[in-house]
């Protein structure tokens, strides 16, 4: 997900670096990246030339220290404690100016806020996979985040082609709120034996859905979605509805978190 926001934003023009503290992955980033714009210059999407000055653009780096930015949009982990460490961090080198905007799927970001240097000036900023395709990205409204700060951003979604919309923050915000019953009945179906994975995930691209609830599981991650699932359930008072499959629990325990692990629902190039 970093790796593809880093790219949304380079071929909008915008300087970015990109920070991870494992150089391997800073490696992977970076042949994703540049795999990314092959393609688009294979199929003609855009010329050798633009390829190499949007690959100017994006700067990798392991060292916290080389983060100072106008906006910096967090991809890590969903765990609010490490997102609250990380934006401590990269608050001790930026100025009170900084945009803090999290990629989070379904954490509080008022409860973020609440334990950030600077309240007023984090958001919410969830782009959808992969980032540099998909035009949605929800900008969310903490309880502290001033107005001028959504408007930059929103603002910034525009430059980079996106569709912002605005929402406040609540569990799931809208599309993840929306969406998780996709999930959910749909790992009900195939645990009370009625339908199989490929075939649920058959009839419902046949009815118009781009991509079927295990296929897009898959591809999200395993332990992602189920993190949302686990998130929205005990927001929600672990409403029974909202409960997350014992069916996907069981696959994250597995370590089958689909297709960056080589095998979830389906297996990928022969891995697993």
């Amino acid at each position: 997900m970093g790796s593809g926001i880093a790219l949304a934003a380079a071929q909008a023009g915008f300087a970015v670096t990109l920070f991870d503290t494992n150089p391997a992955v800073l490696e992977k980033a970076n042949t994703a990246i540049h795999n990314n714009l092959q393609f688009l210059v294979d199929k003609q999407k855009i010329a050798a030339q633009e390829m190499d000055s949007i690959s100017k653009r994006i700067a990798y780096t392991s060292l916290i220290e080389q983060c100072s930015a106008d906006i910096i949009i967090e991809a890590i982990i969903e765990k609010l404690e490490a997102k609250v460490e990380l934006f401590k961090q990269l608050a001790s080198v930026n100025t009170p100016m900084t945009i803090f905007a999290s990629n989070t799927s379904s954490l509080s970001i008022s409860a973020l806020q609440k334990r950030a240097a600077f309240p007023d000036r984090v958001a919410g900023l969830h782009f959808f996979n992969p980032a540099q395709i998909m035009k949605l990205v929800e900008v969310v409204k903490g309880a502290f985040t001033t107005d001028e700060v959504i408007s930059q951003l929103v603002e910034v979604c525009r430059k980079m082609n996106k569709t912002p919309v605005v929402c406040k923050d609540s569990p799931g915000f809208i599309v993840n709120r929306v969406a998780r019953h996709y999930y959910l009945e749909a790992m009900k179906l195939v645990e009370n034996n009625i339908v199989s994975f490929a075939d649920a995930d058959k009839i419902m691209e046949a009815t118009g859905f781009k991509m079927g609830p295990f296929k897009l599981m898959d591809l999200i991650g395993m332990d992602i979605n189920l993190a949302v699932s686990q998130s929205l359930y005990e927001a929600f008072g672990n409403e029974p509805r909202l409960k997350p499959s014992p069916l996907q629990v069981e696959k994250v325990a597995k370590g089958e978190l689909g297709k960056k692990t080589g095998k979830g629902f389906y297996t990928y190039n022969g891995k697993a």
